[in-house]
């Protein structure tokens, strides 16, 4: 015969009934395994250990039913379940909790608020057995689980803890939902030994410490929570740790969001769990905001996955990983980080792809030490400092990317640094797109560089190669390289600003099957003391000559082609001894200028439609040419003295004395710039005066020509440097006139030692002329300290070379107006020379349409009334902000124009001439569509 079960039995405390009992250690003592204690509403103090399997309920004044079952309960503001009239079970005196659970109950608690004795002692601990707790608070002490115990707690409010709110060591699953965690005098939760725990829409803030500490083994469960306002760290693993967040959020941490200094390893990717699976860091759907330093920094052997996560406004990085860590990052996005954006070293691992980096306050990614990166179709935008950084002996690949947005250089590549940069776009950078130095091993393949100031820079003891790669539209040279293993296949380099590419002193580059078309200047300049080696190289309408190479220049040019060139095909200077073997000119006034003293060697070279060939006249014997035979002179009009090695060299030789009037009539035809005209002027007639005084036999009145040019970008600093030059020379006070550029990468060496040659170099080369130092303030950043930045010392040397070369050399200095002021202030050396400053204003409306209208006539195109009209408009809706490009911006919404023209015309089925030539106001593009791209224009 079965004996059937006895129904639990319900034990009162405090209800006043006669059979209630007077505390609640009394009715724990009676109740049987699987009886219910209700516990009216009142504080209780005393200190109670639960040996049995029980329920505690806390009664809601009266309102339960007479089955003893709550009717009535709901939630607070904070997301704890309250009843009306509370239960308070407070412990009497330190030492002990106000509740304990021991090893092996199962226990149900519900309602129950817990007060403990002293912030930094426990009030709950939870020995062993299953609790589930559901509802009510935990105050003034910590909840403590240790042992095998596990729990289960819904609802709950846990604060005023100090040390730790929530302190777990077990082997028992603990799991918290819709709870909170607020205002720990120390870290909120901390999860030790091999503990499991899981957190569901719950919220730590307000945290003295870290909100979540994980260490030794134990492994912690996120999803759609909340950690706020941590004094520390957001998220803290360390050991073989490991944590998994999924669709929650990290905001306002004093310190990092997460901070990884170890963790156990995380699955090999393609084998992820979402639902907890495994170790690592992982964080998924995450979002992290206002750190007070980074976002995410791992270090020691920690293990990182970000998963379509978004990393934005922290005051330091959004991803920084260094020692041995490992980081994965997919479909993330890192937005408006203080420092660089993602910066990986010592000998940390970074892999990434769909990411999305914007708006740093400093780089995009820096790579130093031994670090690795790996970077696939991400994109990098509106960067203070170069987008990507490699320095170091770091290893870095970037495949697919979109660089756009920098004043500095696109990829920056120094040290011993090893990089492959693979069907990757490089654009609208305010240096280089990619710039290689020091002894970097470099590889481009299918790289497109756009709208910067030199496309590629390569002067490197390493390795630099270059496949099937596009540089356009660069505002000097579209490739420059410098002594070093160079080597170029394939690829284009299209309308570049001056040269196309330059061969500096000392370069032995091989050049295979590339292709130059319409440079401004020469499609290549050799400096004196290089030998390049070009095969199958084709150069089409370059603006002067095709080929030029300086005094004591040689080299190799076999089976090349010159078609269109301004000026003759080939220009050779004074002890020029190239080697030009099958060359095809074609559609030129001349086939070669060459100076006297040229020493080439010309074999099987020809000329087809060319207005005064010289290469048919010259007879070849069937033995090796003598190289000392001098070659005669053409009679074209490039004949001259050619260039230097700078990266601007354009490839021009001497030019006719200009008159004064003319340079001055050059001037005033410029767009604009009334007060520039005004001062120019006014300097002119100065120097005129110091040019007559000295012819006189008179001394010169104390007066400096170095000048500083104070304007934003696109204002045409650069044109009237040159002007000025130019005028200069023809008033008799300079050599030569010439213009070079430079800026802080041309000035400042990357070591000690470095920076004075490097600047005496450049200085050198402006002997004669005009030095103009773009962005000088950069030498002289505001708020920067001494460290180890040598462009204090490149300032120093300046300031020498101009004392000791008073009269030969004119330095202007430009930038924005108020970083001038300061780059002026910050060297009483500085101040003494530049006394004074032109202001180039920003170009009004209407200015801006003729500049339109200046870029439509020089490529016939035409502008109608109403596309007037609209440009007015256009140009009065561009925000003028620190994108603003002026000059460039005008470029820029012709180059739309032009584009949206075509597209509209291509829906003619028979266009016109009429059709093809005119610009219409739908033409026009929106401001949103140009804004923003114009910043880096000098």
């Amino acid at each position: 015969m079965t004996v059937p079960a006895q129904p639990a039995a319900i034990h009162h405390v405090g209800t006043g009934n006669p059979g209630a009992h007077p505390d609640l250690a009394t009715a724990l003592a009676a109740a049987a395994e699987g009886d219910a204690v209700h516990l009216a509403p009142g504080v209780y103090r005393e200190s109670v250990r639960i040996v049995r399997g029980v329920t505690l309920r806390a009664l809601g004044d009266g309102r339960d039913g007479p089955d003893g079952q709550d009717r009535q309960d709901g939630r607070d503001r904070q997301g704890g379940r309250v009843r009306t009239g509370s239960v308070v079970l407070a412990a009497p005196v330190p030492g002990r909790p106000a509740l304990e659970v021991a090893a092996g109950a199962p226990v149900v608690i519900d309602g129950l608020v817990v007060e403990g004795a002293a912030a930094d002692q426990p009030a709950v601990v939870l020995a062993g057995g299953r609790t589930e707790w559901s509802g009510g608070r935990i105050g003034t002490g910590r909840l403590e689980v240790h042992g095998d115990a596990a729990l289960a707690m819904t609802g709950t409010v846990l604060g005023g803890a100090a040390l730790a709110g929530v302190l777990l060591r077990t082997s028992g699953a603990v799991a918290l939902t819709d709870c909170r965690l607020h205002g720990t005098d120390g870290t909120g939760l901390v999860a030790g030994g091999a503990t499991r725990v899981e957190l569901l829409r719950t919220d730590v803030r307000d945290t003295a410490g870290s909100a979540i500490r994980v260490r030794e083994d134990a492994a912690v469960a996120l999803r759609d929570c909340l950690i706020d306002g941590a004094g520390r760290s957001g998220l803290l693993v360390e050991d073989q740790g490991s944590a998994l967040l999924t669709d929650s959020r990290i905001r306002a941490c004093a310190t990092d969001a997460v901070r990884v200094l170890g963790s156990s390893p995380a699955p090999d990717e393609g084998t992820t769990d979402s639902q907890g699976a495994g170790g690592g860091v992982r964080l998924h759907g995450c979002e992290l905001s206002g750190s007070g330093a980074d976002a995410v920094r791992a270090g020691g052997h920690g293990d990182v996955e970000l998963a379509f996560c978004t990393l934005r406004d922290s005051g330091g990085s959004g991803v920084s990983a260094g020692d041995d860590a490992r980081v994965r990052v997919t479909g993330t996005r890192v937005v408006r980080t203080a420092a660089a954006a993602v910066v990986v070293h010592g000998s940390a691992r970074l892999t990434g792809r769909e990411t999305v980096i914007r708006a740093s306050a400093a780089n995009g990614v820096v790579a130093t030490g031994h670090a690795v990166v790996d970077l696939d179709d991400s994109s990098l935008d509106e960067c203070a400092f170069s987008p990507v950084h490699a320095g170091g002996s770091a290893r870095v690949r970037l495949s697919g990317l979109r660089i756009t947005g920098t004043p500095e250089h696109g990829a920056h590549l120094v040290a011993d640094a090893q990089a492959v940069v693979e069907n990757s776009r490089i654009a609208d950078c305010g240096m280089s797109g990619v710039d290689v130095a020091d002894s970097v091993r470099a590889e481009l393949r299918d790289v497109s560089v756009l709208r910067t100031r030199n496309g590629v820079t390569a002067a490197t003891r390493g390795r630099t190669r270059l496949y099937d790669c596009e540089i356009a539209d660069s505002e000097r040279a579209a490739a420059v390289l410098g002594p070093g293993d160079q080597e170029i296949t394939g690829g284009r380099l299209l309308r570049a600003g001056t040269a196309g590419l330059v061969v500096e002193s000392g370069a032995a580059p091989r050049v295979t099957g590339l292709e130059i078309r319409d440079a401004a200047g020469s499609g290549v300049v050799v400096a004196g003391g290089a030998e390049p080696r070009l095969n199958g190289v084709r150069v089409l309408r370059p603006g002067k000559n095709g080929l030029i190479v300086d005094s004591g220049g040689s080299g190799v040019f076999e089976e090349c082609e010159i078609v269109a060139p301004g000026f003759p095909a080939v220009h050779l200077a004074g002890s020029a001894a190239p080697v030009l073997r099958r060359l095809r000119v074609q559609d030129a006034d001349e086939d070669l200028s060459a100076e006297p003293d040229a020493e080439p060697v010309v074999e099987e070279c020809v000329s087809v439609r060319v207005g005064s060939p010289q290469w048919p006249q010259w007879p070849q014997t069937a033995g090796a040419p003598d190289r000392k035979a001098p070659v005669p002179a053409g009679t074209g009009h490039a004949a001259g003295h050619g260039t230097g090695s700078a990266a601007g060299a354009d490839g021009a030789g001497e030019e006719p004395e200009e008159s004064l009037d003319d340079l001055l009539g050059e001037l005033g035809r410029l767009i604009g710039l009334r007060r520039v005209k005004q001062d120019v002027a006014s300097l002119v007639k100065l120097m005129r005066m110091v040019h007559r005084r000295e012819a006189a036999g008179l001394a010169a009145p104390p007066l400096s020509r170095h000048l500083v040019f104070a304007g934003n970008p696109g204002t045409g600093k650069t044109t009237v440097a040159r002007l000025y030059g130019r005028i200069l020379a023809a008033v008799g006070l300079l050599e030569r006139g010439h213009l070079v550029e430079a800026d802080r990468s041309s000035l400042v060496g990357e070591y000690v030692g470095h920076t004075g040659p490097k600047t005496q170099r450049v200085f050198q080369e402006a002997m004669g002329g005009v030095l103009f130092i773009d962005e000088a303030y950069s030498l002289a950043p505001a708020g920067a300290g001494g460290g180890n930045d040598f462009a204090q010392e490149a300032v120093a040397t300046l300031v020498k070379l101009m004392e000791d070369h008073r009269d030969a050399v004119v330095v202007i200095v430009a930038g924005y107006p108020d970083e001038m002021e300061h780059f002026i202030d910050s060297n009483p050396g500085l101040a003494s020379r530049f006394n004074r400053t032109l202001l180039f204003e920003d170009y009004d409306d209407a200015e801006l349409v003729r500049i339109v209208e200046e870029h439509a006539a020089s490529h016939q195109y035409e502008l109608t009334e109403d596309a007037r009209e609209a440009l007015g408009v256009h140009f009065s809706r561009v925000p003028r902000d620190h994108r603003f490009g002026n000059g460039r911006s005008a470029r820029q919404t012709f180059q739309a124009m032009t584009e949206r023209q075509a597209y509209r015309v291509a829906e003619i089925e028979a266009p016109s001439e009429a059709d093809l030539v005119t610009l219409t106001g739908p033409d026009v593009p929106e401001p949103a569509e140009t804004a923003g791209t114009g910043a880096g224009a000098a």
